[in-house]
């Protein structure tokens, strides 16, 4: 079989013809409502008691930024609250954040589908808090940052850019793992690449060598670029977390940012042609009232990928090695994802912990499986490297082989549910809705799923994905100089 070569031309034509019906069937009165809807900006509210404290945060997408200013947005993110902002130098700034607000922080928001491996969202995430009296005035500070961000003090870009640099360095001896199971996920989902490009070791690099420039203003010039892109109300969707009497006068203040921050001038179309639109519906749910109009998320869908095998040494002047093996499995929804769950649990606590960290001596190592459906081997701290891909091997051999008892398989299901159960705090309720998309129904489902866990599914599950030759995989080790893998051409030394 062999797919058809203007598939995509000929359902474009269709959805064409099939909008011009529909537009063509409305009329004046509806196309103005339509018209003024398009300009609603989606809000969910969520009622929490929560002691007085106002939570907010927006979601802003990277769809339509070009692709050659991509790599700079984790520095877009760490610097637009720090540099100063309307009549405000960064000083000033600073002591305004402090004095009225708990915190205001801007990071990349990257999220899988729920259902489909090669679909995810791309976006920038703010969030900020602060005492419900100060709330206007934080909110008066995100829309003169929105709108008024300044980008003229080199000097104090400069020292924020070493800081970043520095940090990032510095971080990779504690966060080890998560860099080498990032970079050994890259080549298996298309959101992987943007996760590597944005904080794996590739970040790590890009800012080093931007410390090291002589003249920064080429980078500088690149920020307002991309608050062109970011910072306006174009694709853009907010969340309130407030008390219940808060919740009117928190709407106000939104109202009012909302209507403060611009739009583009002219319609700018999506970097990647393949936009799939997501809607959820707000339900209110128990005693979590939730509010709002209808959220729509715009995913990305790359047709073109294949995933493909990888293998990557860092070679660090560290004394041990950080190892990482990722295999691409199912998503979220599919019915094995919950077999895959409770089956890294189960590696990890029986048979992972012991032959990593009791017999190879490494500080800790284990198996998880993450929200985009990469299942993940990793050791921390560790003195070996191959000899733990060998464990992480052995690891699926004897999950293969059922080599586990009932009370085992309890056991694992007890400690998932510690965290798929684990009270939610006021100020993150409703979030799982806003910023994954996954609606109490569906999280509902995977709990059922995970009860459903028999021993059966476990090795069919081993058998199916994890073991030789069934799955994409890449691995990736950070750590000394290895004759062994410099000697296996299948590596690639960095």
């Amino acid at each position: 079989m062999s797919p058809e070569k203007d598939y995509h031309d000929k359902q474009a034509k269709l959805e064409a013809e099939k909008l011009e019906k529909k537009i063509n069937a409305l009329s004046e009165e509806e196309k103005t409502q339509i018209f003024e809807k398009a300009d609603e900006i989606p809000v969910q509210y969520c009622a929490q008691p929560t002691n007085g404290v106002v939570y907010f945060r927006a979601v802003s997408s990277l769809n339509t930024l070009p692709e050659e200013l991509k790599p700079y947005v984790p520095l877009f993110c760490n610097v637009i609250t720090k540099m100063g902002c309307g009549a405000l130098d960064y000083r000033e700034q600073a002591q305004k954040i402090e004095l009225k607000t708990g915190g205001m922080s801007v990071s990349p928001h990257i999220i899988p589908d729920d259902s489909h491996l090669d679909v995810y969202e791309q976006g920038v995430l703010f969030s900020s808090l602060c005492l419900d009296r100060n709330l206007p005035d934080m909110m008066h500070l995100w829309s003169e940052i929105f709108n008024n961000p300044r980008f003229e003090e080199e000097e104090h870009f400069r020292v924020l850019v070493k800081k970043t640099a520095q940090e990032l360095s510095n971080g990779v001896p504690d966060c080890g793992h998560l860099y080498a199971t990032i970079r050994a996920s890259k080549n298996l989902t298309p959101s992987g690449e943007l996760q590597e490009m944005f904080s794996g070791m590739d970040q790590v690099k890009l800012m080093k060598r931007i410390a090291e420039m002589s003249d920064i203003k080429p980078i500088l010039r690149k920020l307002p670029r991309i608050k062109k892109y970011l910072l306006n109300s174009d694709n853009i969707r907010c969340s309130v977390n407030a008390a219940p009497q808060q919740i009117s006068e928190a709407s106000k203040e939104l109202e009012k940012f909302i209507k403060s921050i611009g739009r583009s001038k002219k319609e700018r179309k999506p970097v990647r042609p393949h936009v799939i639109e997501k809607s959820s519906e707000v339900k209110p749910m128990g005693s979590e009232m939730l509010t709002g109009l209808q959220i729509t998320r715009k995913l990305v869908n790359d047709p073109t990928f294949k995933p493909c095998q990888m293998k990557t040494h860092f070679v660090l002047p560290f004394p041990v090695n950080y190892v990482g093996e990722c295999i691409r499995t199912v998503p979220y929804t599919a019915a094995d994802y919950a077999s895959l769950r409770i089956l890294a649990q189960l590696m990890t606590a029986k048979f992972l912990h012991r032959e990593i960290r009791e017999k190879g001596g490494a500080y800790g190592g284990g198996a998880k499986l993450s929200h985009s459906g990469i299942f993940t081997f990793y050791s921390y701290r560790d003195p070996n490297s191959l000899t733990t891909l060998k464990t992480f091997e052995k690891a699926v051999e004897w999950a293969k082989s059922g080599e586990f008892t009932q009370q085992d398989i309890d056991e694992a299901k007890l400690a998932v549910f510690a965290a798929v159960d684990a009270p939610i705090a006021p100020s993150d309720k409703g979030m799982g809705h806003f910023l994954y998309g996954i609606s109490d129904e569906m999280k509902q489902s995977h709990r059922e799923q995970l009860f459903a866990v028999n021993s059966d599914n476990l090795v069919d599950v081993s058998n199916k994905y994890l073991a030789a030759g069934k799955s994409t995989r890449g691995q990736a080790v950070l750590g000394p100089e290895n004759a062994d893998i410099t000697k296996d051409p299948s590596w690639v030394k960095r």
